[in-house]
């Protein structure tokens, strides 16, 4: 067999090195090469799912820390109830659409539904001022208590956080990753606005220094948030709280508390878990009482 000439022997060397140096940037390129915690794929993988929970804990547990959040009144209610003049505007496209075609049933349903959220929307102005009232008088010396906290949305979250806002108070805003994009409300404090993945983990966080609950009128959301923290009373979970129930007629032509009660479904001390309130005064009154707090 014939030795390899010097030429080949060089070109075999520029090959060797010029390989070498491909895989040199292949090695710095690959995922596997990436800081763990700068990997987004890596992290987002179903595996990871145990990492990415515990973040979302972790990240809002310090922040509230850092910001000194010592307890939470939180405030639900439903996306759909909006300020009066938005409600009124509402009805008013409602009215232009069907008026093109009045037969449509569709659109008679649009209308029915846009004139009974306009008969709800002093919800909207009842939710803004309870938020200024227990914002006014209990973030005092650095210390943070009964700090109006929502999911961050529109409507009812939207009339809470503005309340505060407008006192100068710092509000909490717990949004949530959806499969249609929702933008936080403009009035929560920048510092306390969080996004969440999991519901579980935003549940947590607003039962875990929670003071109080008050809900508005509102649709599944609401009624989820509701019963989730009924549930957590009824069988002792968490600390005890008032949960307030705001404009009863509301609650109560959608829930007949009163005949589970009487099918024995739930106890009738189970009742008791439940306060009613018609006015913002009212309501921080239930709360001022039940912590004795001025």
């Amino acid at each position: 067999m014939s030795q390899p000439d010097e030429f080949t022997l060089n070109a075999h060397h520029e090959n060797l090195a010029e390989a070498v140096e491909l895989n040199r940037q292949a090695i710095l390129k690959s995922p596997s090469y990436l800081l763990a915690e700068y990997d987004v794929e890596f992290l987002k993988r179903s595996a990871q799912r145990p990492v990415r929970m515990q973040l979302e804990l972790q990240k809002t547990e310090q922040w509230f820390r850092k910001h000194n959040i010592e307890s939470l009144v939180v405030v639900f209610g439903g996306t759909q109830i909006v300020a009066k003049e938005e409600a009124e505007a509402r009805v008013a496209t409602a009215k232009e659409e069907l008026a093109e075609t009045p037969s449509n049933e569709r659109l008679q349903r649009a209308v029915a539904r846009s004139e009974a959220q306009l008969a709800k929307s002093f919800y909207y102005d009842h939710a803004r001022e309870f938020a200024k009232i227990a914002s006014s008088s209990c973030q005092l010396d650095g210390k943070c208590e009964f700090v109006v906290t929502t999911g961050g949305g529109p409507g009812i979250m939207e009339a809470a956080n503005r309340g505060a806002f407008e006192v100068g108070a710092k509000n909490v805003g717990l949004n949530i990753e959806l499969p249609h994009e929702q933008e936080p409300n403009p009035y929560i404090t920048p510092e306390l606005c969080f996004q969440f993945h999991y519901f579980a983990m935003r549940k947590f966080h607003f039962i875990l220094r929670a003071a109080a609950l008050v809900v508005f009128p509102g649709g599944y959301g609401t009624l989820d948030e509701l019963f989730n923290t009924l549930c957590l009373r009824q069988t002792g979970r968490m600390q005890a709280i008032p949960i307030i129930l705001y404009g009863r007629e509301y609650w109560e032509s959608i829930i007949n508390f009163q005949t589970l009660a009487d099918e024995g479904v739930i106890a009738d001390e189970h009742l008791d878990l439940i306060s009613f309130a018609e006015t913002p005064k009212e309501a921080w009154k239930i709360i001022s009482e039940f912590h004795n707090v001025d």
